[in-house]
């Protein structure tokens, strides 16, 4: 049988005090919702939202889900299936709307927005390669979070964008852009493993590190990649330098957070930073 329990989501949890391991909430498309499961002493739970695992970890003596809500999210009710002890359950939280702005930037490189055949089948084939970096499980007992920027620089594009390239719409950004000189070292965020590295079309010279239960960065665009897939590497160790490649209008690094296959707002997993002259504004 089917239990469905009723939460208030980010309204309940918000108001519970957790762990530095877990990142910020909001409950709002592209955002992160954190749900309390069951006591620690209790066998550890597995959660689903829709087809996707989702993380599970240990929190003030509490097993907890931190689940990626993605931008195409319907505000309102949303689903969380829990198995434990041989049970199903269903967690129902709330999302709420939120509004993005739309950003329109001018391309170059016209193949860059309409590619032409040989494109587009060389991007179907790096789009496999690019899903399975992100959708690799590897089981932790925790997250290494909060986790501490790549580089110092503005922030030059903001995650959410409605983006409009040359007119057309396209995708919303699904991370943030932080402007930097090219060769600037990126450092990685936190300790992981790298899961692959390439050269793509939209995406330029890439990485993705894995850290831990569907817990995923990517860094786009670098000049050069310093790493090899399959490499452990810790927090603050240099993986590449930022560049321009793929589509960029100058040198910038694309960071991108993924969490249970869900391109989710980079900023709710790291440490707050300070803000500088010329960051674009909400």
């Amino acid at each position: 049988m089917i239990k469905i329990i009723f939460m208030m989501g980010f309204v309940l949890l918000s108001t519970m005090s957790w762990a530095a391991n877990l990142p910020q909430q909001a409950a709002i498309p592209g955002g992160v919702v954190v749900i309390d499961l069951a006591s620690a002493e209790q066998e550890k739970p597995m959660a689903y939202y829709g087809k996707k695992r989702v993380a599970v970890v240990e929190s003030e003596q509490r097993w907890v889900a931190i689940v990626g809500i993605p931008l195409s999210a319907k505000v309102g009710s949303q689903r969380l299936n829990v198995q434990q002890a041989g049970k199903t359950h269903r967690v129902l939280f709330d999302i709420k709307g939120k509004a993005y702005p739309t950003q329109h930037i001018t391309i170059k490189d016209k193949r860059k927005v309409n590619p032409n055949k040989l494109d587009m089948t060389r991007i179907t084939q790096e789009s496999a390669d690019i899903k399975a970096a992100l959708r690799h499980w590897t089981d932790k007992t925790a997250l290494p979070l909060p986790f501490a920027w790549p580089i110092e620089g503005r922030v030059s594009g903001l995650y959410g964008r409605r983006r409009v390239f040359n007119g057309q719409p396209r995708r919303p950004h699904s991370g943030m852009d932080i402007a930097a000189p090219t060769g600037t070292e990126i450092q990685a965020p936190a300790e992981g493993v790298v899961r692959d590295t390439g050269n793509y079309f939209f995406n330029g010279n890439t990485v993705f590190i894995d850290h831990g239960q569907g817990l995923v960065t990517m860094f786009c665009h670098m000049d050069e990649i310093g790493v090899q897939p399959g490499q452990k590497i810790k927090r603050g160790d240099v993986i590449g330098t930022v560049g321009m490649t793929g589509r960029v209008t100058g040198p910038h690094l694309h960071l991108g957070v993924s969490l249970n296959d869900v391109r989710v707002e980079p900023r709710l997993f790291f440490h707050e930073r300070e803000a500088v002259a010329g960051d674009e504004k909400e």
